[in-house]
């Protein structure tokens, strides 16, 4: 098992990797508060996972509330069912919350953390790679409106992050994918050399090769790690975290988050970034065709598809969260490894860069 830190002024916590670790009671118990338990958790993952979970806990009473998978039940609904269930449960300030699932389960609960009595515990079992690498860590929690993603939401960070790599055993092939997505993701930003080690180990990747894909992991919660520490609020580097979010979230709200996972959504944005950086003289002309091609070694894709309406996605841009009154806050690349915060480019260029990935 490995322990890598989010060093934070106020409130830091440890994050477990390892294979098999969700049953270790006492990882669990030195995290859990006083009071009582509740586990959030969606009604694919709890069938497999909530047992390990009850093992580990033992004799500690605690209660279960199970939603529907998908990112569209991220909602007030959802998020106003775990409030009903802890004020059923008469929950305290000293109630920790438990969420067992992937980034829709841990954006959810870790929203009704927050607000329950202004905060209490919480906990995240990231059970998809996509949470494993990126959701889990960090403290961003939300809840979506039709008007876009993530626009309701908190910071709340969790005490601990327990990432048990085994439960990927179960997860399909399009989610795991969608979850390289966000791994790809830092080495585009921040870390060649993982960048080209991903390209090298793609096969092995691809096969759920177990030392492959714990390294892939851990590297990747390192990069988000590190971000953290530097920028808890993104206030500043944090924002970097967002290459390709603008353009994908735009494409999940304009296909009413149905048609793409986040992975996959955004995929197609950070070759849209590339291309607008490209076009911008930012960086080199084929940076966004390498990029590209390590993204379609994992199938995801990579055009945005043509019976989408341009127009309706720049409207969903400029409603963004990360929009400033100066513009809209893109993240481009100046190379592979290293991005930068732009709010130069202008609704023209960026037309430009989404028809020139349409198709």
């Amino acid at each position: 098992m490995k322990t890598i830190e989010v060093n934070l002024a106020a409130n830091g916590y440890p994050v477990y990797l390892g294979r098999g670790i969700l049953e270790e009671g006492s990882l669990w118990r030195k995290h859990l508060g006083g009071g009582k338990i509740l586990v959030v958790s969606n009604d694919i993952v709890a069938p497999l996972y909530l047992e390990a979970v009850r093992s580990a806990l033992g004799k500690l009473d605690f209660d279960v509330h199970v939603i529907p998978d998908g990112e569209q039940i991220k909602t007030a609904e959802t998020w106003c069912g775990i409030i009903d269930k802890l004020i059923g449960m008469q929950a305290r300030r000293d109630t920790s919350i438990i969420a067992l699932g992937g980034g829709v389960v841990g954006d959810i609960t870790g929203f009704a953390a927050a607000c329950y009595m202004r905060g209490v515990r919480f906990l995240q079992a990231p059970t998809t790679l996509l949470a494993q690498v990126d959701a889990s860590v960090g403290g961003k929690t939300a809840i979506n409106h039709v008007k876009g993603k993530n626009l309701i939401g908190a910071f709340h960070q969790p005490a601990t992050v327990i990432i048990d790599s085994a439960t990927l055993d179960t997860l399909p092939v399009r989610e795991f994918n969608a979850g390289m997505a966000e791994v790809i993701k830092y080495g585009a930003i921040r870390d060649p050399r993982f960048f080209s080690w991903l390209e090298d180990n793609a096969d092995a990747i691809n096969e759920r090769d177990a030392d492959a894909v714990d390294h892939m992991i851990c590297r990747s919660v390192q990069n988000k790690a590190e971000i953290v520490a530097l920028d808890e609020k993104e206030a500043g580097v944090r924002a970097l975290l967002n290459f390709g979010h603008s353009f994908g979230h735009a494409l999940e709200a304009e296909t009413a988050f149905s048609e793409f996972l986040h992975g996959e959504a955004v995929a197609i944005g950070m070759v849209t970034a590339t291309i607008l950086s490209e076009s911008r003289g930012l960086c080199a002309a084929g940076t966004a065709q390498r990029l590209s091609a390590l993204l379609d070694r994992f199938d995801l894709p990579i055009r945005i598809p043509p019976q989408l309406s341009i127009g309706n996605l720049a409207e969903a841009l400029e409603l963004d969260k990360k929009a400033l009154v100066s513009g809209l806050r893109l993240i481009l690349l100046n190379t592979i490894g290293k991005a930068i915060v732009d709010n130069q480019s202008t609704r023209n260029e960026i037309i430009d860069a989404m028809k020139r990935n349409a198709g």
